[in-house]
């Protein structure tokens, strides 16, 4: 990457993520979300990671959206403890993007009913009208949910930081962008 190319870094990642959230088939539409596990579960202490699906961007406030059934695990991960990782990885530009957030869960209100009211018009509004609960044994499902009632949330996620490492035969290069503004660090 050249010196010229750094100087516009910030911008460059706000694109990038901006057209991921639109773009079907950019590598950053679908990125990693690590969460802590929950206290009382079996699974304590340790991190849970899935992918989730990048539906909006806001760059003041710095922000990313996802949605989510309301009922998995991950919501009630980020209830308890709304600290979390994303991990974001482009092959074509060599890039990978560490992103510290605090996320919020909304499931009610006034952005969700008109969010969810775009959703249910979609092929995907059958994810969130599941009789299962994500992640539950199939041996435990039950007929729950006979009136079609949405189980929507969505995940807004207040960028703390963003760690950004770009791999390159002439040498890596890695930054980071915080409150504290724009540092570059050893690969």
């Amino acid at each position: 990457m050249q010196t010229h190319q750094l100087k516009t870094l910030e911008a460059d990642i706000w694109a990038q993520l901006q057209r991921a959230s639109v773009d079907k088939h950019h590598e950053w539409r679908s990125p990693v979300l690590v969460t802590n596990g929950l206290v009382n579960d079996a699974r304590a202490n340790w991190p849970e990671a899935r992918t989730v699906i990048l539906r909006a961007v806001n760059i003041n406030p710095k922000q990313l959206t996802f949605y989510t059934d309301s009922r998995s695990p991950k919501v009630k991960q980020l209830q308890a403890n709304p600290n979390a990782m994303l991990v974001f990885w482009s092959k074509r530009l060599n890039w990978q993007l560490r992103v510290k957030v605090v996320v919020k869960v909304k499931t009610e209100g006034e952005q969700v009913q008109r969010t969810w009211l775009k959703v249910s018009q979609s092929p995907s509004a059958g994810d969130y009208l599941s009789a299962s609960i994500p992640g539950e044994l199939l041996k435990n499902i039950t007929e729950r949910n006979l009136q079609n009632k949405p189980h929507f949330a969505i995940l807004i996620a207040d960028i703390i930081a963003i760690d950004w490492l770009a791999l390159n035969r002439d040498g890596h290069q890695r930054a980071t962008i915080d409150d504290d503004g724009f540092q570059y660090l050893a690969p």
